[in-house]
């Protein structure tokens, strides 16, 4: 593998898409070897299980407005029979797993250079079900941000942009005893999903017109730390990963403009992330219940599996995602 500061002399500097080749429909995934998930399945060793998936419409009304919620309808042909259907099932209004077809960069298109436009209604390239249909699996491995800023003494507060940048990765994994492998699915706790889903739908209303969340920095060094960590898959459970809003960023261009609709991406780690490394990336996640038990056992390493939907060329999906102890 080569350096993130290798991945410079790539024909499109910064970007993994010589690593596994233009073709390639799975990005950081390809990391999660048979060798390295058949090592993560070793982990295993009490049984215990848990979810990582929240409900669908855990998050209504969505922060930034545009998923509606989820309609769910049942139905009976007689009386010992059921079925059911969804309506205004948006893929990625709870937990959730972005395709590598979900954000591109304004200057080199989508991952593999997929321009724009051809990331289309009909196109399936870079779809969710590439990932569902290789599966995946290997080796988790949970940094609890709120537990280590009180064991540090620090004042914390899930609802503020605080930027985690690598040194704190760093700092947070020596306070866990942990270790990185290689094909690491790395979960970040920042504390936002709990807190949110806590609120009344009032709460809730008042607090997303102040938004804010912790979640990595907007920084070339943390884009240097994921790839050179070789982590296949970052997932938290803020709306974003990343910190927002975005407070200083190194990836903003003299030419962004906001979009005429939905979220600005100016200057987020998404378009790098995504686009350029092809890294795998789930938000919303479900952290809280595998936090308690790492902090009660210390042991932040688990087996970790994602089965996104099979949906030819979906944009995104929940993960449907269990961690095993």
């Amino acid at each position: 593998m080569p350096t993130y500061d290798e991945l410079s002399n790539a024909e499109t500097a910064g970007s993994s898409w010589d690593v596994f080749g233009r073709d390639d429909q799975l990005g950081t995934v390809n990391l999660l070897t048979p060798q390295r998930v058949a090592a993560a399945a070793r982990l295993v060793r009490t049984g215990r299980r848990f979810n990582l998936d929240y409900p669908v419409n855990a998050f209504e009304p969505y922060p930034t407005g545009t998923r509606p919620r989820t309609e769910h309808h049942v139905f009976a042909n007689n009386e010992f029979h059921r079925d059911d259907w969804l309506d205004s099932f948006y893929l990625q209004s709870t937990s959730q797993l972005d395709a590598l077809r979900h954000i591109g960069h304004p200057e080199h298109g989508f991952y593999g250079g997929l321009p724009a436009a051809d990331n289309n209604e009909s196109s399936t390239a870079l779809g969710i079900h590439n990932w569902a249909q290789s599966g995946i699996a290997g080796r988790g491995v949970l940094l609890d941000v709120p537990r280590y800023f009180a064991s540090e003494g620090l004042p914390y507060d899930c609802e503020q942009t605080i930027a985690i940048d690598d040194a704190m990765l760093d700092a947070v994994a020596r306070s866990q005893g942990v270790d990185w492998r290689g094909g690491d699915i790395l979960l970040l706790r920042t504390g936002w999903a709990e807190n949110y889903t806590a609120k009344t739908v009032e709460e809730r209303v008042e607090f997303t017109k102040r938004n804010r969340s912790p979640g990595l920095a907007q920084r070339e060094s943390v884009l240097r730390w994921l790839w050179d960590h070789e982590i296949a898959l970052v997932a938290a459970d803020n709306l974003a990963v990343e910190a927002d809003p975005v407070v200083e960023s190194d990836f903003r261009s003299a030419d962004d403009r906001p979009p005429e609709r939905g979220v600005d991406h100016s200057g987020m780690l998404h378009r790098p992330l995504i686009a350029l490394l092809g890294m795998a990336m789930g938000e919303l996640w479900k952290l809280d219940d595998l936090a308690a038990d790492c902090a009660a056992d210390g042991v932040h390493e688990f087996f970790l599996t994602c089965k996104p939907l099979n949906l030819v060329g979906g944009v995104g999906s929940p993960p449907n995602a269990l961690a095993f102890k």
